[in-house]
């Protein structure tokens, strides 16, 4: 079982039955298309799978908070342990948690977006 299929599985475990759908989005790796997913999510039909727009991973928000930690603390890679690592990435989350603040989306950044996903949508017509 793949590692994808572990945490559906978990999902599916800690969601009440009451609840009968079940949105995920996710971005186009091959480990959300394989075989074994599709298998698993014909028998689970609460699940819906939504996926990004290929090549749009700037839409990913995780992605560009990764960005972010890399270009702010991992740039230099001095570190004494994982320990020191992990110390220094929760000390970063608790920096940026203070002076995180809302995206400004503007016209010229909301029409980007638009125009990527109508180009997607054509190519996949």
């Amino acid at each position: 079982m793949t590692e994808f299929i572990e945490l559906l599985e978990e999902i599916d475990w800690r969601t009440p039955e009451t609840v009968t759908t079940i949105h995920l989005i996710c971005d186009n790796a091959r480990t959300h298309h394989g075989k074994l997913v599709h298998k698993w999510l014909r028998k689970h039909p609460r699940f819906r799978m939504h996926f990004t727009p290929k090549h749009c991973s700037w839409m990913n928000q995780i992605e560009q908070w990764f960005s972010i930690l890399r270009r702010k603390r991992l740039k230099v890679q001095n570190f004494a342990d994982l320990e020191d690592l992990a110390r220094k990435i929760v000390a970063f989350i608790a920096e940026w948690n203070e002076i995180a603040h809302l995206f400004a989306w503007s016209k010229k950044s909301f029409q980007k977006i638009l125009g990527k996903v109508d180009a997607e949508l054509k190519r996949a017509a």
